[in-house]
């Protein structure tokens, strides 16, 4: 009699290279769920600012990131959110009224309207950042720092290559809907 595989005796059974490759897809699949709870998120809400929601962390997160490249508009939070502008508008007036941004005039063009972080929406931000820096520091703490280094570098190349095909195959599709004739 035969005998059956189990999927991960399948996915495993063969070269040291497909196992390496299904141990990163099972390892993808615990960390998808960790990310999606937004584990690291929660955490620092519950222990810098309780009263937050994990969509106003992504707009303060996202203003401190755009703003080193230039002025900050709705538009733009809202593209690096992927979420609707009316959407990211809401969550900005919130944050507003929270004095976490304020919003100005354009200095380069004084019909548009910019987002701004505030003093106390930096703050948020170096605590909420402090606080994800102290997982990791407690999960890496038992790691010999050539390991750090390794999976540090080793982790940004990975994520790149995976942002980097995300984006390809969305320009695909894009080219694909755009050369479909009309309904």
């Amino acid at each position: 009699m035969e005998h059956a595989m189990s999927p991960i005796e399948d996915e495993t059974d063969g070269s040291e290279m497909e196992a390496n490759r299904a141990s990163i897809g099972r390892s993808m699949g615990r960390w998808r769920l960790l990310v999606g709870r937004r584990v690291l998120a929660r955490l620092a809400i519950e222990n810098v600012a309780p009263g937050l929601e994990i969509t106003h962390l992504d707009v303060l997160d996202a203003v401190w990131r755009a703003e080193p490249e230039g002025e900050v508009t709705v538009g733009t939070i809202a593209e690096m959110m992927r979420i609707d502008p009316s959407r990211a508008s809401r969550i900005v007036a919130d944050m507003v009224a929270r004095g976490a941004l304020r919003r100005e005039a354009s200095q380069a063009d004084a019909r548009r309207i910019i987002v701004v972080m505030t003093d106390l929406g930096n703050r948020l931000m170096r605590e909420v950042k402090a606080v994800k820096r102290g997982v990791i520091e407690s999960i890496l703490a038992d790691w010999p720092e050539d390991d750090v280094a390794a999976f540090a570098g080793l982790f940004d190349r990975f994520v790149t290559s995976f942002e980097q095909v995300h984006q390809s195959r969305e320009r695909e599709n894009a080219e694909r809907r755009a050369a479909q004739p009309a309904p």
